[in-house]
């Protein structure tokens, strides 16, 4: 956790067990974020064209108020029957959006798996959460399964990932990203944006006129960063590769991969060096 140029490493315990922080989300407040805690596993594929299978054999969503240091839950976001994860805050901070799927037996059911997106009301106040959930899209009756919910700034539109199953599309070649209206409840399935290989994480800009994802439509191997628009009227059009000073020679030697890119109103302050000297230290707050 960065916080005035302070940096203070954080671990979570869980039943006197070190248990993780994934996909962290800030609330609007600054005060709150709400994360996933994930026991995953990885597998291989020989003849899949889906070459990894990543997946949860249990995930709960989780909050951590940095006031008061202190982690907490509710029984609708941390369950047994369940795998919640992906959390994200609306940006007026009233609701926590989130994907659940059905607990099966894992990994022999793999396929089977398939997360709806999920909404809770959230008072920022006290930090309660609500007592009933609202289902904002239904992926298993479509056959589907959405990931990374992300909310534009003026609230009126959702992007997300959806594949047919899993909930780690960062290889499935099936993954596109789609477009909610939430106002309408209109699905835009974003034709101009999406390519037939991997589309996955993504991010909005401050004005909700902008989005950065991960693609792999360069060579199937490794994700690149594209920037798509989105006009006034809600419609996408032809994202194009982030820009290098030689994009020829830059993306055809890089050998990594961009991924969970994020869109920032300014630049982080802290220093590399400050951040690695955090992580190897033996200096941390536990959280239970």
């Amino acid at each position: 956790l960065i916080d005035h140029r302070q940096v203070k490493k954080i671990a979570l315990e869980r039943d006197g067990k070190p248990a993780s922080f994934v996909y962290p989300y800030w609330h609007p407040s600054g005060r709150y974020v709400a994360f996933s805690t994930n026991e995953t596993h990885q597998d291989f594929h020989l003849s899949d064209e889906n070459r990894i299978e990543v997946y949860d054999v249990e995930s709960d969503v989780l909050i951590y108020d940095t006031e008061k240091e202190r982690v907490f839950s509710s029984p609708l976001l941390a369950s047994m029957a369940c795998y919640e994860t992906f959390p994200t805050f609306t940006p007026d901070g009233n609701y926590l959006l989130f994907c659940s799927a059905d607990s099966v037996c894992m990994p022999e059911n793999y396929r089977d798996v398939r997360y709806n997106l999920l909404r809770v009301a959230f008072d920022p106040k006290d930090g309660s959460i609500g007592t009933q959930v609202d289902t904002l899209y239904n992926a298993r009756e479509a056959g589907r399964s959405v990931k990374f919910p992300r909310v534009s700034p003026d609230g009126k539109r959702l992007l997300y990932t959806v594949s047919d199953y899993g909930n780690f599309s960062i290889w499935h070649k099936d993954a596109d990203l789609h477009m909610l209206d939430l106002s309408t409840g209109a699905i835009d399935s974003l034709p101009e944006v999406n390519s037939p290989d991997v589309e996955s994480y993504h991010s909005w800009s401050g004005n909700g006129r902008w989005m950065v994802f991960s693609s792999r439509r360069i060579d199937g191997l490794y994700t690149r960063l594209f920037i798509g628009y989105v006009d006034s009227e809600g419609v996408g059009h032809k994202p194009f590769l982030l820009p290098q000073k030689d994009p020829l020679t830059y993306y055809d030697a890089l050998m990594f991969s961009y991924n969970i890119p994020e869109l920032m109103r300014s630049a982080v302050t802290v220093d590399a060096c400050r951040l690695a000297g955090c992580l190897r230290s033996g200096k941390k707050s536990n959280l239970r």
